[in-house]
């Protein structure tokens, strides 16, 4: 996968973490085995800490990049009917734009859920082997003023409010449950979104990006198979099942500390960060280029739109001195009738028909086919996208306006 972003800032913590290392190195071979192994822990757990930073922030700007595509896209289809479904089946209609808003409220929670563990991190500061600072207070000779003024300093230096108030040799490994459960979230969305873009390319109502010269199917030419939505797919599942490695690790450290956190903690945590990094790169890569088939979205509607004006018709019928009983009992049987004619005899829904030739309804067909304007069954959800994008995904976006992030796919 290839982007275009900038990777200066990301470049430019290595280095100065390689040049931290280097330097640590060199000064700490020249201390006490006791300081020597205390400030060793520290500056391991440091870095580990200052990754996360750097990390999560830049998976918040490639989330809010998938925010900023989607914004732009439900925008665009807020006023387009479509059919909903509940259990999948055919349900009362909504917009493609305000489906889309779905995809975005559920981001938008990710992203304010890493901003809020990334403000409440507290880094480990100078604890020691077991968290009592004593190679601390033999370096500084017991003067605890000076060891409190490191531990400021120190949290000053990395970018963070403050240290943690008291612990073991290491922080908390709840701290890496907190982090992978919010990945977590991320895979969970995309993974929703994914499974919701692979019914809709099956429906032929929408489709991913698909290149000029991209292969469909290895076996049969034709096919225009969802892979960018299946790669989601199939990246989220790792992240929600490897979000509870940390949370058994965090609940089987014995008193100040033991190994047994270590090799699984670098596994875990480190390809938690590198598979939702991936999954927002493709994710940032289909919405950039979304395709939505308007005449196939609208022929599906007007398929179904006769069973659902029934009710309008109805309502209507009453007004004009019908009998509501008599009434839901025709539409019922007419209702049945249309079914079993698409169902069994495979042929078009003639329910308009059936009640417009019925003298139980009081309405002539124009004002029968009048109620068949998909509009009138889309409820707010026009008003909707617009609140959403304005209350909620707007502020989002003014904290992450740093430029656009492209992302492409060698299909």
């Amino acid at each position: 996968m290839k982007q275009t972003m900038h990777n200066t800032r990301v470049r430019w913590v290595l280095g100065i973490l390689i040049a931290l290392t280097l330097a640590f190195i060199w000064s700490n071979s020249m201390q006490s085995r006791a300081v020597s192994g205390g400030m060793s822990g520290s500056l391991k757990t440091w870095l580990e800490q200052l990754l996360h930073t750097e990390i999560s922030e830049f998976l918040l700007r490639k989330a809010a990049q998938v925010l900023r595509n989607l914004a732009a896209f439900a925008e665009q289809y807020k006023a387009l009917p479509c059919l909903a479904y509940t259990h999948l089946q055919p349900a009362q209609l909504t917009t493609v734009g305000k489906r889309a808003t779905l995809w975005m409220y559920e981001l938008t929670q990710d992203i304010e859920n890493l901003e809020f563990q990334l403000e409440r991190l507290r880094l480990l500061g100078s604890k020691g082997t077991t968290g009592t600072q004593a190679s601390f207070m033999e370096l500084f000779a017991g003067d605890e003023e000076k060891v409190r003024r490191l531990e400021q300093l120190i949290a000053e230096e990395m970018g963070f409010a403050a240290c943690v108030p008291v612990s073991g040799q290491t922080y908390s490994r709840k701290v890496d449950a907190y982090f992978l459960s919010v990945l977590s979230g991320f895979a969970q969305s995309a993974y929703k979104f994914s499974n919701d873009m692979r019914l809709l390319q099956s429906f032929e109502e929408m489709e991913e990006p698909f290149e000029a010269h991209q292969i469909g199917s290895s076996a049969m030419p034709y096919k225009r198979n969802p892979m960018r939505s299946e790669r989601i797919s199939s990246l989220a599942r790792y992240v929600i099942a490897d979000s509870l490695n940390p949370a058994m690790t965090a609940g089987t450290q014995w008193f100040e500390r033991t190994l047994d956190d270590s090799a699984n903690k670098r596994i875990s945590v480190s390809e938690a960060f590198l598979a939702v990094d991936a999954i927002l790169n493709i994710y940032i890569n289909i919405t950039q280029g979304l395709v939505v088939y308007d005449r196939v979205v609208t022929r599906r509607v007007m398929e179904k739109l006769p069973f659902m004006a029934t009710e309008n018709i109805m309502m209507e019928s009453v007004k004009r001195g019908g009998n509501r009983q008599e009434l839901h009992e025709a539409l019922r049987v007419h209702s049945h009738a249309a079914a079993r004619r698409v169902k069994l005899e495979g042929g078009a829904n003639d329910l308009i028909d059936r009640i417009a030739a019925d003298p139980i309804f009081p309405l002539s067909r124009e004002e029968i086919v009048s109620q068949l304007d998909p509009a009138l069954y889309i409820g707010r959800s026009v008003s909707q996208v617009e609140e959403f994008l304005r209350g909620v995904a707007r502020p989002i976006l003014d904290r992450y306006n740093g430029g656009e992030i492209h992302a492409e796919l060698s299909v």
